[in-house]
């Protein structure tokens, strides 16, 4: 896959991810009412980050906002906070790599930038959708635990019977969502972190140039330059160049400008 490619799908990827954290941010369905066991089936509860929301059976649905910030969990605000973070990094990643962009130009950009600004926007992408992953995780280890502590309370009678009625929470949608969306996000920072391998401009390889005394025997050849022992043969003790052969009496006499003292 050429560069150009790997960088517009991880620009797309990063991009429908950002829009599905924002979708779940927004949704209320992170947590819904456990059925199972539960005679009331007349009433349907489901809660989101922002509100909770109850609908009846006659379809009738009545939300209402958290009014309150301290008096919530920690929990639920650390994964609010996660949420905002990785929503606002993502935005700002997609602001940079559409500039890093390769089929964009934009002035005399050079290809050094545009790699620079093609792996800042992958490493913002990779802390976006880490952000978002943690966030729906925390979220769900909450509801896990939750679960099996109003369980354990449910059923903490004798033999087995239930003693009380409690209202439990699952999974809801939102939260797979969240985990997309945040994989997505992941996948397209590591394209474009991959994507600034390519944009990268190759090193220049210089010629290396050796200095040798003008009274060793050295043989110079068009292809490059090769050191000869005292103990080769008459001909290895000739300078040769564009095809002439001097002796070393002459060429020492007359010296040339491949003579490096």
């Amino acid at each position: 896959m050429s560069t150009t490619a790997y960088q517009v799908v991880g620009f797309l990827l990063a991009a429908l991810g950002l829009a599905g954290c924002i979708a779940a941010t927004g949704m209320d369905t992170w947590s819904t009412q456990d059925l199972y066991d539960n005679p009331v089936t007349s009433v349907f509860q489901y809660e989101g980050l922002w509100r909770s929301c109850v609908r009846q059976s006659s379809g009738f649905t009545e939300c209402r906002p958290y009014f309150t910030i301290l008096g919530l969990p920690a929990m639920l605000q650390a994964v609010r906070a996660l949420m905002v973070v990785g929503i606002v990094l993502g935005a700002f990643g997609i602001l940079v790599s559409i500039f890093a962009l390769k089929c964009i130009r934009i002035g005399s950009m050079e290809d050094s930038a545009k790699a620079n600004m093609t792996l800042t926007s992958g490493v913002i992408f990779i802390i976006s959708g880490l952000c978002a992953i943690v966030g729906v995780s925390v979220f769900a280890n909450m509801l896990v635990t939750n679960f099996w502590m109003s369980t354990a309370n449910m059923y903490s009678g004798m033999g087995g019977m239930v003693q009380t009625v409690q209202t439990r929470y699952t999974f809801g949608a939102a939260l797979f969502v969240g985990w997309v969306a945040g994989g997505l996000t992941l996948i397209g920072g590591v394209m474009m972190c991959i994507a600034c391998r390519g944009l990268a401009p190759n090193e220049t390889n210089y010629k290396a140039v050796s200095y040798h005394a003008s009274g060793h025997n050295v043989a110079y050849k068009p292809g490059g330059f090769k050191a000869s022992t005292a103990f080769g043969s008459n001909t290895r003790n000739k300078k040769i160049y564009d095809g002439g052969a001097h002796g070393e009496d002459e060429v020492q006499s007359h010296p040339s400008k491949y003579d490096y003292v």
